[in-house]
């Protein structure tokens, strides 16, 4: 066979293209299996590093409630708490203790998920809201596709290192409160204590305000379409202060708004229905059940004149008290501006004076020997105003006069304890506690409108009087109060501690 044409036979035969082409394919679809080899184990590395900072942010913002010993907890349950482990890099599997992650605690975020954190950075634990979790490095060696490359002439892969960050905030919702706040003295954490007396004051005139001062939340956060006060007729500050069944909206605690001016007509007008006193724009809403008095409406003071209902003038009844001032409120020498007392008040002169007739002698020397006694968790407000305006009401119930009488005090006197204008059933025994919102006025200066006030701390106060004004120009308006719960305390979430509100934890990833 001549040469050129087995040279021609050669060029066109095909016998081994398929084993080329086979050979080609095989080292793209080794290549390709490397790559998706190694990728996934990064994937798959980077899921469980990032679930860990999750869990770890999550759990060290659980702790962020603003007490002095907050940071301390938070890190602490970061550390003890969580735990979990990762597959695919070098060294330990296992993800647990601080050496994993780094902690940095912040006051505030910005506004913008695109800007870096750092400048809000903080240690102070009152200020301390957020937890910024960025995992400690780990290596992972993408080994198939550095084999692969060798293969085809390249220098390999370096190992790669893995990190992880998150950040979580505590914060807590408060729902079905009234929308009250005032501002606490600095050492509130130390100072305040069940059984204190406080005077609460409207703020004033435009300027900054000190411990004691008290205003109101915007209403805008109090709207409720279905709530008691969704056809208040324009006067919803009124009835969400006033009404008995509050509303069911939620506020964070974590920034709320106030509400400029001083509401006159309405501060004392809404708070004194408790009372039995309907004045102003509660005048017409005597028989409401909605506004319904409290079963104790012991208060000293009349209708002048006669009559049932106190809606204008008023005069002492002569024989009968309110309960009594902190005695270092008398004298002055309360702290925080004579704002805050210590709860030591004048309860035998009380006593002499509203229960001198319980043993049917008229000497003037009362006792509360025929008071029945405390019981369960109301132990607690022994000798308090509130264990005694509790006794009185238990008194009244056990019909002590007579039959068909519920008198609280004996009906002799110009007041018997049991509201006569209202035609409303009474309320509970909480109708007279009202839950406000106290914030630290030191830290976050307060003048009129301000937007973004952190609440420090919710304190409910038993009304030991009824609210009144001062009779200046413009006037301001003093709550006298009994401290007889912290409910974001007791409550923390779980719910509520009897007096109205509910708050529960809320804690969230941010980034």
């Amino acid at each position: 066979m001549r040469p050129h044409r087995i040279i021609a036979r050669f060029s066109q035969d095909q016998d081994g293209t398929v084993a080329v082409l086979w050979g080609t394919s095989l080292i793209a679809f080794l290549g390709f299996l490397a790559i998706t080899l190694d990728i996934g184990r990064l994937g798959s590395t980077q899921a469980e590093m990032q679930a860990f900072a999750d869990h770890v942010a999550l759990a060290a913002a659980g702790e962020l409630d603003g007490r002095s010993d907050a940071i301390t907890r938070s890190t602490n349950a970061a550390a003890n708490m969580i735990s979990d482990s990762q597959t695919f890099t070098t060294g330990s599997g296992t993800l647990s203790g601080a050496a994993d992650y780094t902690l940095t605690f912040h006051s505030s975020l910005p506004a913008s998920d695109l800007t870096p954190l750092g400048a809000d950075a903080t240690t102070d634990p009152n200020k301390a809201k957020f937890v910024q979790v960025v995992l400690t490095p780990k290596s992972l060696s993408m080994t198939l596709a550095s084999a692969l490359d060798k293969l085809l002439g390249g220098n390999g892969f370096a190992t790669t290192d893995l990190s992880a960050e998150a950040v979580a905030g505590f914060t807590q919702a408060a729902c079905d409160i009234s929308p009250l706040m005032f501002c606490l003295p600095s050492d509130w954490e130390t100072s305040l204590d069940i059984g204190d007396q406080i005077l609460l004051r409207s703020g004033g005139n435009g300027s900054a305000w000190g411990p004691g001062n008290f205003g109101f939340i915007d209403l805008a956060a109090f709207e409720d379409s279905s709530g008691v006060c969704a056809d208040e007729g324009g006067n919803k500050l009124a009835c969400l202060i006033a009404a008995q069944k509050q509303i069911t909206q939620c506020i964070l605690t974590n920034g709320i708004d106030t509400e400029p001016g001083q509401k006159v007509g309405i501060t004392n007008a809404a708070f004194n229905v408790r009372f039995d006193i309907y004045r102003s724009v509660l005048n017409g809403e005597k028989s409401n059940e909605d506004f319904a008095p409290a079963p104790n409406v012991i208060k000293g003071i009349k209708k002048n004149g006669g009559g049932a209902c106190i809606q204008g003038n008023e005069e002492p009844t002569g024989d009968t008290t309110a309960l009594g001032r902190d005695l270092c409120m008398t004298t002055g020498s309360c702290g925080g501006n004579n704002r805050f007392g210590d709860g030591t008040w004048d309860r035998a002169g009380y006593l002499n004076k509203n229960h001198d007739l319980a043993d049917g002698i008229a000497d003037g020397i009362g006792s509360d020997t025929h008071l029945p006694a405390l019981t369960g968790t109301n132990t607690q407000y022994a000798g308090t105003r509130f264990g005694m305006y509790l006794r009185e009401i238990a008194y009244g119930n056990e019909n002590p006069h007579g039959p068909g009488s519920n008198a609280i005090l004996d009906p002799s006197l110009s007041e018997t304890g049991r509201p006569i204008c209202s035609t409303a059933s009474p309320g509970g025994p909480e109708r007279r506690v009202i839950t406000a919102a106290g914030v630290d006025c030191g830290k976050t200066a307060i003048s009129g409108a301000t937007s973004g006030v952190p609440v420090s701390k919710f304190v409910s106060v038993f009304l030991t009087e009824p609210v009144g004004d001062d009779g200046g120009s413009p006037p301001s308006f003093d709550i006298h109060g009994e401290i007889v719960s912290f409910p974001d305390t007791v409550g923390a979430g779980a719910g509520t501690d009897g007096f109205g509100g509910i708050f529960r934890d809320v804690v969230q990833l941010y980034r």
